[in-house]
């Protein structure tokens, strides 16, 4: 089978024409009753209320029961657009290429920049239409050079094989740390293997488990909304959202706010960078530790509430017009109650000595509040020096830092119970179930397509596993294969649980095993909106992981899970009550399920644990002004615009989104190439560098990490003997 080739049946499983299929519209209108639509997807209506889907709207049978989707995505489809074109594949294996390896030279580098799947997805455009209008048609060895009109499908295989590549694979973090942290020096080979074994084990991982977290149309995954809201702009794709609501079309409103924030984001970016780190009050009193420490957003609590950067809105958790306003107004109640009562609480308490060190911090410490230098605790073949440990210090951190394992921990136990509670029926029913079986018009569209076999994904699973116990024997790793085993066996537990919650809420809890196969399972659901065939979905994905594996907070989490162990690290700073974080996050969700289903309140429809302790996984080194600019901006577009004016809503908001993303991505690179990464960043650097807008923030107690404590010189704090 060609790589080529667009994988059709020549009938759907229920015998209908794929012309019928493609031309299934809001035009043909059948509502069904949202009992059924719930009985339909396997969700137990008596103790679970879906939080994003509204009742009191109608449901059209042949376009998605949720608003969200019906703004972004098409519910219509031409099985015969090609997508797995020759066009598609040399144009997004030069971008997996070129985004791998320019990301990977400037991750370790400062100042940084990352090429992101915007800027190839917008890029791509002008390009492939280059190609179909003045490339000659025609065929070498039966493949055509110019298949015609670039296609929607087409830009979208190109953008996700970017996009996989725009992220450096997650081992190649190991691999650094094992350079940087630990003098090691891996040959070719092991990281190779290294690699493919985490990324392409993630890949198969999703695909085995995409009845369950792909097809249903519950499993809306916002953060691929913004996107498919985008090429349906580009490609003048009809939704929902382009019904309806007069004014300027989206592709000339998706124009104006790229262009416009292309060139605002030159102020906040460069010109006047105090905009970003809008830490006003702390320009007011630059020496007070306690007032930087409250309204600071480098190492403090951020409660100046505002900043004028769309970067810093959405650098940790992406932009806020995607998620629900539940989910977020769930974070918002993590932010205060964790991170603006309980965390000042602890901190000027002293507890765990935090009051030594930065309120929010990500670096270790040692006894003296300093950087913890690894390198004094290991001996020269990496293993720990017990003597050495002990003349040296104990581990300390943040107080922020300790509180966000806690609440990882909670997190881990929270989204199983909650998972079991609320969606083990819909589970259950969706594993059992074919895509034509969906109640969801998407799902009925790509049932035309051949879908991939099992074992297909079984197969990858397999080889890869292979790869990554060669590599464990075969080099001094120190990690046991019975390690390796259970690690899997957590990741294939764990998966269906944490992307269940990321699926419907858009946040991921804070298992790193798990990170790669929920990013593929979200480019599944990509390709699934865009009615992608699904073994051309298959390969690209393959092909990109392939290309980007050959191509700070890694070096804490070794130094806390590795060297030191876990065991010393809480024991010795009289952080133990953290263990039982794991029972907080098994307790809460059942206590919230029994409410519900005795009262019935609704406010307990919306309370999601698994997202109360997750959400803020990137605190530190993300600080409150990450968060609060965040919520405040989900709660205007999505509670508020969106119950006030709808239309507007469902037209406009995807599209902001995409422009906003799209604006702030082009314009940061365009400043790091043009005026920042020449001449080693010295241009501007006695006038632009130097002004007060651009330093103002530098020379605050909040940048420069101050305690609340200091070490007498020559001192140290914490226990005397560990």
């Amino acid at each position: 089978m060609s790589l080529l080739e667009d994988e059709r049946r020549p009938l759907n499983p229920e015998g209908c024409d794929p012309e019928h299929l493609g031309k299934v519209g809001v035009g043909s209108i059948s509502l069904i009753d949202s009992g059924d639509l719930g009985e339909a997807q396997g969700i137990d209506l008596d103790n679970y209320d879906d939080p994003n889907f509204d009742p009191t709207g109608s449901i059209l049978q042949d376009d998605s029961p949720y608003a969200e989707v019906r703004s972004a995505v098409a519910n219509t489809d031409d099985p015969m657009m090609p997508s797995s074109t020759f066009r598609a594949w040399v144009v997004g294996i030069i971008w997996a290429v070129l985004m791998a390896g320019v990301n990977q030279f400037f991750f370790f580098r400062y100042p940084t920049i990352r090429l992101t799947g915007f800027f190839s997805l917008l890029l791509t455009y002008p390009i492939c239409k280059a190609w179909a209008r003045y490339l000659p048609r025609i065929s070498v060895f039966g493949i055509s050079l110019n298949p015609g009109p670039f296609t929607i499908k087409e830009h979208v295989i190109i953008m996700i094989m970017a996009d996989i590549c725009s992220v450096p694979a997650y081992a190649t973090g190991i691999i650094a740390v094992q350079r940087v942290y630990y003098n090691q020096h891996p040959n070719f080979v092991y990281q190779w293997l290294l690699v493919m074994s985490t990324q392409l084990i993630g890949f198969s991982i999703s695909g085995i488990y995409k009845r369950i977290l792909v097809a249903p149309p519950s499993m809306i995954w916002p953060e691929n909304l913004s996107a498919a809201a985008l090429f349906n702009t580009l490609h003048a794709q009809e939704t929902t959202g382009t019904r309806g609501q007069h004014g300027i079309s989206r592709d000339r409103f998706f124009t104006y706010i790229f262009i416009g924030y292309f060139f605002y984001n030159f102020l906040p970016s460069y010109l006047f960078t105090a905009l970003s780190t809008f830490s006003w009050v702390c320009w007011i009193a630059p020496n007070n530790v306690k007032v930087n420490q409250i309204f600071g957003v480098s190492h403090g609590l951020g409660m100046g509430l505002i900043t004028f950067d769309w970067g810093v809105i959405t650098a940790f958790i992406g932009t806020p017009l995607t998620v629900p306003w539940w989910a977020a107004a769930n974070v918002g109640i993590t932010v205060m109650f964790f991170y603006w009562f309980l965390l000042p609480n602890l901190y000027y308490s002293n507890v765990w000595y935090s009051a030594y060190l930065p309120l929010v911090s990500s670096q270790p410490f040692d006894n003296t509040g300093s950087i913890y230098n690894v390198s004094r605790t290991i001996n020269a073949d990496s293993s720990f020096n017990l003597q050495a440990y002990q003349s040296y210090s104990p581990v300390f951190l943040s107080v922020s830092f300790v509180m966000s394992y806690g609440l990882s921990f909670a997190s881990i136990t929270a989204v199983v119970m909650h998972t079991l509670l609320y969606h083990s029926k819909q589970i259950l029913t969706q594993s059992r179930r074919s895509l034509s079986d969906q109640p969801d018009i998407h799902a009925r569209l790509m049932s035309v397509y051949k879908e991939v076999p099992d074992w297909w994904y079984l197969l990858i699973f397999l080889t890869t596993f292979a790869f990554g116990v060669f590599a464990i024997e075969t080099w001094d790793t120190g990690f046991p294969v019975w390690a390796f085993v259970l690690a899997l066996v957590i990741s294939l537990v764990y998966t269906i649980p944490i992307g269940v919650i990321q699926a419907v809420a858009r946040f991921q809890v804070g298992l790193n095993a798990i990170t790669e196969a929920l990013i593929f399972t979200g480019y599944l659901k990509l390709g699934h909106y865009m009615k992608v065939p699904h073994r051309p979905t298959f390969f690209c994905q393959i092909v990109a992981s392939v290309v980007a594996g050959t191509h700070t907070v890694f070096g804490t989490a070794s130094i806390i899970w590795g060297v030191i162990g876990p065991r010393r690290l809480f024991s010795l700073v009289n952080s133990t009550n953290l263990v039982f974080s794991f029972l907080v996050g098994a307790v809460f969700p059942l206590i919230q399920w029994t409410l519900h289903k005795k009262f019935r309140m609704t406010f307990l429809k919306y309370l999601n644990f698994p997202v109360i302790f997750a959400s803020i996984g990137f605190m530190p080194p993300a600080t409150p002004i990450n968060y609060v600019p965040w919520v405040l901006i989900c709660f205007l577009f999505n509670y508020i615009i969106r119950r006030r004016h709808i239309l507007w809503w469902l037209k406009y908001n995807y599209v902001l989104s995409a422009g906003l993303d799209a604006g702030y991505a082009v314009g940061a690179i365009v400043i790091f190439f043009v005026l920042q990464y020449p001449k080693n960043g010295t241009i501007g650097l006695n006038s632009i560098q130097n002004w007060w807008g651009n330093t103002v923030y530098t020379k605050t107690a909040d940048y420069a990490g101050l305690p609340a404590k200091t070490v007498p010189g020559g001192g140290t704090f914490g226990p005397s003997s560990w």
